[in-house]
């Protein structure tokens, strides 16, 4: 796993451990996802997502450790995902 992946690349900060959901396709037991919500890319995804998909929600980034893969997890609310994080 790349240490520096954990990283968010939008804000800097240190993604939290994640348990991805057992009926996911996702195909690993946890991501890395930024549950910083002054991240840039949190913010603005509420305003992108109305724009653009008329809902009101936003997205996440995320890095998945087991095959390098990052990108977006969308969220409906600012707590939406964060009961699943695992703490170390």
């Amino acid at each position: 796993m790349d240490e520096k992946k954990t990283i968010c690349p939008h804000c800097g900060q240190k993604m939290k451990k994640w348990k991805t959901p057992a009926a996911s396709t996702w195909g690993t037991e946890f991501q890395y996802v930024c549950f910083n919500d002054e991240c840039p890319y949190f913010v603005r995804g509420w305003d992108w997502t109305l724009k653009t998909m008329k809902s009101n929600a936003s997205y996440r980034h995320r890095y998945n450790p087991s095959n390098g893969e990052e990108g977006p997890v969308p969220v409906w609310s600012y707590d939406a995902l964060k009961a699943d994080i695992i703490e170390d």
